[in-house]
């Protein structure tokens, strides 16, 4: 019991830090600034940064407060049995799929979750139930809505989930499922490409791996923040990486990490501290530098490293 209390208070920490987060990138666009080629910086060719974080989680539950879906079992192995039982609104999480587990094993057990699909996009979830021996547990698996409006999803078509499960007293891996798919009310007129998807500077376009540069927000809860669009057409599940990072010519130690999987999509932010920042006298981003380093992410064999890449951040729209 306590242990279930204390993965539940550190879910809820981890909640509030995303709520502060999304608060304080609504508070002012003009930190948002468009990523450009070196030669562009500054110039009329660098389109007015698109981003508006805003809306929160009680904007993503509203727009679908009419989302349903049909109960269905989604795994059934091993003694262990999961069933979406419906959508869940609310105002603060977001919206969700109420689950009901069921532990028909002698092991206490935790179902998590190794990756959630929305209308082929990756989106961050922070789901894990742990289930007694021989009991039952109702959850919910609430989906990002940080990742949602990034992606451009206000109508929720097709859920696709990879549980894991594993003992909660030893850790010992029991299984991973193969992917489970939900279609929605909206499954026929689900959002299947951002608006801005084609929008910002690519930086990598080689194997089936395409990145593109969206922009630079400067006020994001850690400090500054680097969205990038991520496409996966490679014919494998990939993981990428940020190395070698500097900006305005000073080495940083960023926090990136995105797992996407074959024929899927990503948003996903590259996170530099403001002690990074103040610690090299840089109160405005201007150039940055970096590679990345991107390799299989089920074998964990590397599949290319990319060698530097420079781009700018366009400082026209002050």
């Amino acid at each position: 019991m306590k242990k279930n209390i204390m993965k539940k208070l550190g879910v809820f920490a981890i909640l509030f830090a995303f709520g502060l987060s999304a608060l304080g990138s609504g508070e002012s666009n003009d930190s948002t600034k468009d990523i450009v080629s070196a030669s562009e910086a500054g110039s009329d060719a660098a389109s007015d940064a698109s981003a508006d974080d805003s809306a929160g989680a009680a904007d993503v539950a509203e727009e679908d407060a009419d989302l349903s879906i049909e109960e269905q079992v989604l795994i059934d192995q091993d003694g262990i049995k999961v069933t979406a039982t419906g959508i869940e609104h609310d105002a603060f999480m977001g919206t969700g799929v109420k689950l009901l587990l069921e532990n028909n094993t002698d092991k206490n057990v935790m179902v998590g979750c190794t990756a959630l699909i929305v209308n082929n996009y990756m989106i961050s979830d922070l789901f894990a139930s742990e289930v007694a021996a021989g009991k039952k547990a109702n959850d919910t698996m609430y989906m990002m809505s940080s990742d949602l409006k990034a992606a451009g999803i206000s109508n929720i078509g097709q859920i696709e989930i990879y549980f894991h499960v594993y003992d909660s007293d030893t850790y010992d891996a029991l299984f991973d499922s193969d992917v489970v798919t939900i279609q929605t009310s909206k499954y026929n007129e689900m959002d299947l490409q951002a608006d801005e998807e084609e929008s910002g500077y690519e930086l990598w376009n080689q194997d089936g791996v395409r990145i593109i540069g969206k922009y630079v927000d400067e006020n994001s809860f850690w400090g500054t923040g680097v969205l990038l669009y991520i496409e996966n057409t490679s014919g494998r599940n990939i993981g990428i990486n940020c190395d070698d990072m500097s900006i305005n010519g000073f080495m940083v130690d960023p926090v990136f990490s995105a797992t996407v999987y074959n024929e899927k999509k990503s948003f996903d932010d590259i996170t530099i501290f403001s002690s990074d920042l103040e610690e090299n006298g840089i109160d405005k981003v201007n150039d940055i530098e970096l590679s990345f380093h991107i390799y299989d992410a089920d074998s964990w064999s590397t599949i290319c490293d990319t060698g530097a890449i420079t781009f700018s951040v366009d400082q026209a729209a002050e």
